[in-house]
C-alpha cells in the first residue's frame, strides 16, 4: 500500500468518526453543513476547470455568478416565470459573456505573469461589480419562493431540505465535467492542453479556441448557480467576492485538476464551520476558522513536499 494511498485511508477514517461525534452532538451541524458544502462545491469547480485547462486564477469568479443571479432576477419579474425556467436564457447568455470576456481580456494575459493575470481578472470582477451596481443600485434584492421553505423532521430534529438541491447541483456539476473531460473530443483536447499547451498545439489543437470554450461553458456553469443562488439568498453587487475567495481557497486545498477533492474540501470546511457557528459566541470566528484550515492544510502540502 502506498503512501498516499495510507493517508487518504487514514484521513477518510477522521472524517467518518468527526462526522458521527457531530451528528451525535447536534444533528443539524452536520446536515447543515452538508447542505453548505453543496454551496461551496458547486460554485468553486467552475474555477478548478479555469485553472485546471486555462491556469488562470478567475478573480471575477464569483461576480459571474453574480451578474447570473441578477440576469435571472430581471427575467424572473420582467416575464413572470419562475427563476428556474428564466435560467433556460440566463445560461446562454453567461455562455456568451464567457466568450466575450475572454476574447476582450483573458485572451491577451493567457502567456503573461501571474500578477498581470491576477490584477486582469481582478480589474474585469471591479467592472462587473460596479456595473451592476451603478445600472441596478446597491439594493438587495431577493425572491421570495415558497417551496425554499420546504422543511422535514426526524425524531425531534427539524431542519430545511431545500439546500439539499446544491448538494444535488454539486453533484451534477461535478459528474457533468468528469464526463466531459473524459467522453468528449474537446473535453479531451481541454486536458492536453491543460498538460502541455505547446505538445497539444504541435498535434493540431486549437489552443485558443480550446480556452474560450472553456471559459465560455465555466460562465455557463456560474449561470445555473447563480440562479440556483438567487432562489435561496439575497443578492447584491459585492455578493459575489466572498465566495471567489473561497471558491480559490477550495481550489487550492484540493490541488489542480482534483475535481473530487474540491467536493470533500468543501464537506470538510463547510461541516467546520457550522460546527464553530453552532457553539454560543463562535459565528463570527466561523469564516477565520475557514481560512485558517486553509492555511495549515496549504503548509503542510508544502513541508511534506519539501521534506
Amino acid at each position: 500500500m502506498s503512501k498516499t494511498l495510507r493517508l487518504q485511508i487514514i484521513l477518510g477514517g477522521c472524517v467518518v468518526v468527526a462526522a458521527v461525534l457531530i451528528f451525535l452532538w447536534k444533528p443539524t451541524v452536520l446536515i447543515y453543513g452538508v447542505q453548505r458544502a453543496g454551496l461551496y462545491a458547486a460554485i468553486a469547480l467552475p474555477m478548478a476547470l479555469i485553472l485546471g485547462v486555462v491556469h488562470i486564477v478567475n478573480l471575477a469568479h464569483g461576480e459571474l455568478m453574480m451578474v447570473a443571479a441578477y440576469i435571472t432576477y430581471y427575467l424572473s419579474r420582467s416575464l413572470g416565470v419562475d427563476p428556474f425556467v428564466a435560467m433556460l436564457i440566463t445560461a446562454p447568455v453567461m455562455f456568451g459573456v464567457g466568450i466575450l470576456i475572454y476574447k476582450l481580456t483573458i485572451s491577451h494575459a493567457v502567456k503573461g505573469p501571474e500578477l498581470n493575470q491576477l490584477i486582469l481578472t481582478f480589474g474585469v470582477a471591479m467592472v462587473l461589480s460596479q456595473l451592476v451596481n451603478l445600472l441596478t443600485t446597491s439594493q438587495t434584492r431577493k425572491i421570495s419562493l415558497d417551496y425554499v421553505t420546504a422543511s422535514a423532521t426526524i425524531g425531534e430534529t427539524s431542519f430545511g431540505t431545500y439546500n439539499f438541491l446544491f448538494v444535488g447541483l454539486a453533484a451534477a456539476v461535478l459528474i457533468g465535467l468528469q464526463l466531459f473531460l473524459k467522453r468528449t473530443r474537446l473535453g479531451q483536447a481541454a486536458t492536453a492542453v491543460g498538460q502541455n499547451p505547446n505538445g497539444a498545439e504541435i498535434i493540431g489543437i486549437d489552443v485558443q479556441r480550446t480556452y474560450t470554450i472553456v471559459v465560455a461553458i465555466a460562465a455557463g456553469l456560474m449561470g445555473i448557480i447563480g440562479t440556483f443562488f438567487l432562489t435561496k439568498f439575497s443578492i447584491f453587487p459585492a455578493v459575489g467576492g466572498a465566495y471567489t475567495m473561497k471558491s480559490f481557497c477550495l481550489v487550492a486545498m484540493a490541488g489542480i485538476g482534483n475535481l473530487p477533492m474540491i467536493v470533500v474540501s468543501s464537506l470538510i470546511l463547510a461541516v467546520a464551520e457550522s460546527s464553530i457557528q453552532a457553539i454560543p459566541g463562535g459565528s463570527g470566528w466561523a469564516p477565520l476558522v475557514f481560512f485558517a484550515l486553509i492555511i495549515l492544510v496549504i503548509m503542510t502540502r508544502s513541508f511534506r513536499r519539501s521534506s
